[in-house]
């Protein structure tokens, strides 16, 4: 815990303007980066659930949790900051009352918390966490509900990452890639989720009016994988078409546009290979 000069109240003044200090240096740091002020916003718990779809929800009991995994709210994003610092005056009273209860020992009620794998979003205690964290708490005793989602909550370090992770996440409802091609499907930019599930429909499509035989999501999305990305993914690493910085899938997309803007096909070919790379290198 930080020092005490032995009068709570002038102790809590202080923990206060300090950790005001703290948030507004934080955000001007933030501006000067450039953009980056979204990394030091709280996270919102809806639009996390939202980006990564709830599957189940159960009560866990009361635990300590890592005051640092705490990095969201459910209704309190713009009171406080991605470290819980308060963003305005507004309760300074309520904030310093409880700072002062902390340093005399009173005993402070646990939070209220959802989980989402190793994230915490606070749904009651903001000022209580907030205090903590000032005094130099590392834990925080927690009633927590844990929330189970459709897609990992990993690779989340600011609210800018959900937009990705909401587009992922329509995509695989609509195409459930699982295992290895799951992995191999991904993409940077968010739109483009929503061509892959075009484009693996319109295959299925094509495949089924040929085949004369109908095959539901599980068996398009494996065998689109199978029978159209693997293949044609090796054959343009093989034609050295794709780029230094390119997913797999992302090349796949481009080659694929490109193939059927010049010759309106979808066949697959190293001769239609070598015809979409001559026509890159004539734009160059």
């Amino acid at each position: 815990m930080v020092g005490s000069s032995g009068s709570p109240r002038v102790d809590a003044e202080s923990d206060f303007l300090r950790a005001r200090r703290q948030q507004m240096l934080a955000a001007l740091a933030a501006r000067v980066r450039g953009g980056a002020e979204d990394v030091v916003q709280t996270m919102s718990f809806d639009e996390v659930v939202e980006a990564l779809g709830r599957r189940a929800e159960y009560y866990v009991g009361t635990k300590v949790i890592p005051l640092d995994a705490i990095v969201g709210s459910v209704d309190k994003m713009r009171d406080f900051d991605r470290r819980f610092r308060p963003t305005s005056t507004r309760s300074r009273q309520r904030w310093e009352r409880l700072a002062r209860a902390s340093r005399t020992g009173e005993e402070i009620p646990p939070i209220e918390a959802y989980q989402i794998g190793d994230f915490y979003f606070v749904s009651d205690g903001h000022h209580r966490v907030s205090v903590a964290r000032s005094l130099g708490l590392k834990v925080i005793e927690a009633r927590v509900t844990a929330i189970e989602t459709f897609l990992a909550p990993v690779g989340i370090n600011a609210r800018a990452d959900l937009e990705l992770k909401f587009w992922r996440r329509l995509m695989l409802e609509r195409v459930p890639f699982t295992g290895e091609a799951r992995a191999a499907v991904a993409v940077d930019t968010p739109s483009m989720y929503g061509e892959i599930a075009e484009t693996v429909e319109a295959w299925a499509a094509r495949t089924m009016h040929a085949e004369g035989a109908y095959m539901d999501k599980n068996a398009m999305a494996a065998r689109w994988y199978a029978e159209e990305f693997a293949p044609v993914v090796e054959m343009i690493e093989e034609a050295g078409v794709r780029g230094a910085d390119e997913r797999p899938a992302e090349a796949y997309m481009r080659v694929a546009c490109e193939r059927y803007r010049l010759i309106r096909d979808h066949e697959w070919s190293m001769e239609i290979m070598d015809t979409v790379k001559n026509a890159a290198g004539k734009r160059r």
